[in-house]
């Protein structure tokens, strides 16, 4: 975004959207908002999601056969919405990326540090004070961890 006098509304805008989903009952809101703003803004959207392996590490191996399964799973959940954002003329790109691992350095590595998002989205998932004291959050980790303008979705 370009500090001059002679900026337009559209420079004031995002141009890269990045928006993390969780699987969770809230992600249909997020995509919504995400949408919305990528739209508002004729920005690229991109949409990410992390298959969690710790879960899966945590059974003493890493089945790479169930992978795909929850990639399509996920998929399938968001499918209508993601047709929707690509018919959308003011959406100039919809992209989504899923990958599998560990959730924070799987979104910062592959995701965030590849598309050099200006704006992340994200919900507030809600877990339980003592998830949160052994998990953390992700929402807190992407508002520590970007240099760019986060959202999170309540």
């Amino acid at each position: 975004m370009a500090d001059t006098a002679a900026q337009t509304y559209e420079d004031l805008g995002y141009d890269r959207i990045f928006v993390s989903l969780d699987g969770s009952d809230q992600q249909d809101k997020v995509l919504d908002r995400a949408i919305l703003l990528a739209a508002n803004d004729n920005a690229e959207l991109y949409i990410g999601h992390v298959i969690d392996s710790t879960a899966l590490e945590a059974a003493g191996t890493f089945p790479v056969d169930v992978v795909p399964s929850l990639e399509k799973a996920f998929r399938e959940s968001i499918d209508a919405k993601v047709h929707a954002a690509e018919a959308n003329p003011s959406i100039k790109k919809v992209e989504v990326i899923v990958r599998a691992g560990r959730i924070r350095e799987t979104i910062k590595d592959e995701m965030l540090d590849v598309i050099n998002p200006d704006l992340v989205i994200c919900g507030a998932r809600g877990l339980s004070s003592i998830k949160y004291a052994i998990l953390g959050s992700i929402s807190t980790f992407l508002t520590r961890n970007t240099e760019c303008d986060t959202l999170v979705i309540k």
